[in-house]
């Protein structure tokens, strides 16, 4: 199987790392003179629909989100990525504590995979240049990653982490060899890259997109005293010790800006529908 013009003048691939490959939409071609306003200043202010394309192999296979799939071409099958009730379980119990679905599929073969699209921007990282400790990801953020990959949940060693920090209990953990794909509410150009040798960072809000799993993760004040915290005028911070890499958005917008987008877009398709339709 051959795809003949995946990429043409209003289709480009933008990024891409091993097997995977970031397709970006510059511009939302299929418009009407009712959206062709809106759609041509989203275009120019980066607001663009992007989708995930992998080619799939014998060496390569994939594990995405439940429902992330739009279509296939090749010999490529779904497999449940289950292997017994057991393990069944313990996915039902690692999807309850996270923002991921409990049973992500695998995708086996020869062949492409293309993913759904969507406004947010997808962040590609090399999972092995994270060294032998791997990353972790904030909840939410995981789309898909090479098979290879493995793939662990990880607790906060303090209940104040979670509870203080604004980040959750627990956190999807990647390492091994292989490409992921992150959905982000920032662009990755965007993403300020810290590298900490034997250090500390911290953090004014859970602005860290992804680190290094070695890291301590803990939530103290700015100052030594509740005092010194009310004068400066912060209070809690998220900090990060030790040695390894944190990247870190400098903006935190929020998923409801993304869910508007989504909104107004499938509005206007529905109402362009109607329109044509008479």
């Amino acid at each position: 199987m051959r795809i003949v013009n995946l990429e043409n003048n209003n289709r480009k691939i933008i990024s891409t790392i091993n097997n995977f490959h970031v397709l970006e939409y510059v511009q939302d071609a299929s418009v009407s003179p009712m959206n062709a306003i809106d759609e041509y200043f989203m275009s120019k202010m980066n607001v663009r629909r992007r989708q995930v394309v992998i080619d799939i192999s014998r060496d390569h296979s994939a594990v995405i989100q439940a429902g992330a799939m739009q279509w296939m071409g090749g010999n490529v099958q779904a497999t449940s990525g289950v292997k017994g009730l057991g393990d069944l379980f313990g996915k039902a119990i690692k999807g309850a504590v996270t923002k991921e679905t409990a049973v992500k599929p695998e995708y086996v073969g020869e062949g492409f995979l293309v993913l759904e699209p969507t406004y947010k921007y997808i962040i590609l990282q090399d999972v092995s240049k994270w060294g032998n400790v791997g990353m972790t990801i904030e909840d939410g953020m995981f789309l898909a990653c090479d098979a290879n990959v493995k793939r662990n949940i990880v607790a906060r060693k303090t209940l104040s982490s979670a509870v203080l920090g604004g980040e959750g209990l627990f956190n999807m953990s990647l390492q091994g060899n292989g490409a992921v794909a992150l959905e982000s509410n920032v662009p990755e150009d965007e993403l300020i890259e810290i590298e900490l040798e034997n250090d500390e960072l911290k953090i004014d809000g859970n602005l860290a997109v992804c680190w290094s799993s070695n890291l301590d993760f803990t939530v103290e004040r700015t100052t030594k005293t509740l005092v010194g915290s009310a004068v400066s005028g912060e209070g809690l911070v998220n900090v990060y010790r030790g040695t390894g890499r944190v990247l870190m958005s400098p903006v935190a917008p929020t998923d409801s800006l993304f869910s508007s987008t989504n909104t107004l877009a499938a509005k206007a398709a529905a109402k362009n529908s109607n329109t044509f339709g008479k």
